[in-house]
């Protein structure tokens, strides 16, 4: 019984959390569709007289998108005597001597090669090396996927007239969104972001975050914030949340857009996510206590602990997955009452809330109703099962975010599938399977015998549930059994 009741209260805190994140969620999702007008009413003048800028490109051996990046940049409309361009290389083969010719040719644009032997502090430290030598007011961050557009500093300038911004986001756009099922999916997830969670947050002041990339700082917010710092994977929520203490103000601009390329296999796609929500568990570490301490609103810090903790959520689904299918034995037995059920099932509202954001996100762009709501009818339920499938891994990123334990920065692999280099080729991907990708294989079997005995047993409770845990772990072990073995 001892072991029945602790299944149960993990299964209950499991879904309390989810329940409780799905609140903060709908809340936000309340605050975007309330922001449409709020959008056009923030404040910004062009300046009369336009202020130098530096654009900092990070790149660490980038062979595939350094030669699409530097044009890109070269593209920038901005007056040539204010503009300067730091290219931050750390790279160890061939992108260094690749970067130096393709620079070469822009002599009218002022471009500073910055490269680094040593990489101390990863993308953090490439940062706050350039910071020190850089001459601009203004730090604009691409990192080597993007192609911006090339009015970015035009558009976004403006919206410093008050001094007290001092960091403006734009919103991502996909540039191989339609590759594949994979690239759908990622930017069915990300649109919610940067338009649901963005948008909610900024509308009533709450702590955003700067995406590490398609956004443009002060340099004296920058410098009062400490600077960038190494002490966590996701430097860029770190800084975010430092400036924002300090009473700077952020700005999100959905309608300025910075394409980038989404990964297209599932080892980039674990390496990025694993960098992400392990960095964030850091940041939830390091500015959780400050924030509560602080005298803010109780929806700013209510907001704050959802999005520091957000990735806290893939422990939860863990936890709810695996003790689940000890809760359904025991009901099966009659251990549980019909009545916990019943209660136990208003929680899954959450997860009715969480689809919601996402699917509000995914048809805030689409032309027509009814294509979007017939690609929403698989894309959705694919979504979310791909989501649970990542749970293991995520969740193991997130138990060493909270831990403490250490791990270097790992850059998620680039492609530019569309000048025609080849996945097989890609001399960046890794070929050793980790053992987490055989432990995804073993889960999906594990779920698979879950929907077959509630099909021969006639419970189907939590056959939904089992299932799409069942699909979702057997997607990402094949897809990523699949990336893996590229190569070999």
């Amino acid at each position: 019984m001892i072991l029945l009741y602790l299944l149960i209260g993990i299964y209950a805190l499991g879904m309390l959390f989810i329940f409780v994140y799905s609140l903060a969620q709908g809340h936000l999702l309340l605050r975007f569709l309330g922001a449409k007008k709020s959008l056009e009413l923030v404040p910004h003048v062009s300046p009369v007289v336009w202020p130098k800028v530096t654009v900092q490109l990070p790149v660490y051996n980038e062979l595939y998108v350094v030669d699409r990046l530097v044009e890109a940049i070269s593209r920038i409309n901005y007056p040539l005597e204010l503009l300067e361009i730091q290219v931050l290389d750390d790279s160890t083969d061939q992108t260094a001597k690749l970067i130096q010719r393709k620079i070469l040719e822009f002599p009218e644009i002022n471009f500073k090669y910055i490269h680094r032997s040593d990489r101390s502090g990863f993308k953090a430290g490439a940062l706050k090396e350039g910071l020190a030598k850089a001459s601009g007011e203004f730090i604009a961050i691409f990192d080597a996927d993007f192609v911006p557009d090339p009015d970015f500093l035009l558009k976004t300038i403006p919206y410093f007239s008050s001094a007290k911004v001092g960091m403006v986001q734009t919103r991502w756009t996909h540039l191989n969104k339609n590759y594949s099922l994979l690239t759908r999916l990622q930017a069915f997830a990300l649109d919610a972001h940067f338009l649901i969670e963005q948008i909610g947050r900024n509308s009533q002041h709450a702590f955003i975050n700067f995406n590490g990339t398609g956004g443009i700082w002060r340099k004296t917010c920058i410098v009062d914030a400490g600077n960038w710092q190494d002490d966590t994977l996701t430097e860029d929520l770190d800084l975010s949340y430092r400036a924002q203490r300090r009473g700077w103000e952020f700005v999100y601009r959905p309608e300025i857009e910075s394409p980038a390329e989404l990964p297209p296999i599932m080892s980039a796609v674990k390496s990025q996510q694993f960098r992400w929500t392990k960095g964030g568990a850091e940041c939830a570490v390091k500015h959780a206590k400050a924030v509560l301490g602080e005298n803010l609103p109780f929806s700013t810090k209510f907001h704050a602990m959802a999005h520091l903790f957000n990735s806290s959520i893939f422990i939860a689904v863990l936890l709810v997955s695996l003790s689940s299918m000890g809760v359904w034995w025991a009901g099966t037995q009659g251990m549980i009452s019909a009545n916990l059920f019943k209660i136990s099932g208003l929680f899954m509202i959450g997860f009715v809330i969480i689809a919601g954001v996402y699917l509000v996100g995914y048809f805030y762009e689409k032309r027509s109703f009814w294509r979007s709501l017939i690609q929403a009818i698989y894309m959705l339920p694919l979504f979310l099962s791909v989501s649970m499938g990542l749970g293991l891994h995520n969740a193991q990123a997130v138990w060493e975010g909270l831990s403490g334990k250490k791990s270097p920065f790992i850059r998620t692999p680039k492609f530019n599938l569309e000048s025609g280099s080849g996945l097989e080729t890609n001399r960046y991907l890794k070929f050793k399977i980790p053992v987490t990708t055989w432990m995804e294989g073993g889960l999906m079997l594990v779920f698979s015998g879950m929907v077959a005995l509630h099909i021969y047993l006639g419970t189907f409770e939590m056959l939904p549930f089992h299932l799409m845990l069942s699909v979702g772990y057997g997607l990402v072990f094949f897809s990523s059994f699949k990336a893996y073995s590229l190569g070999k």
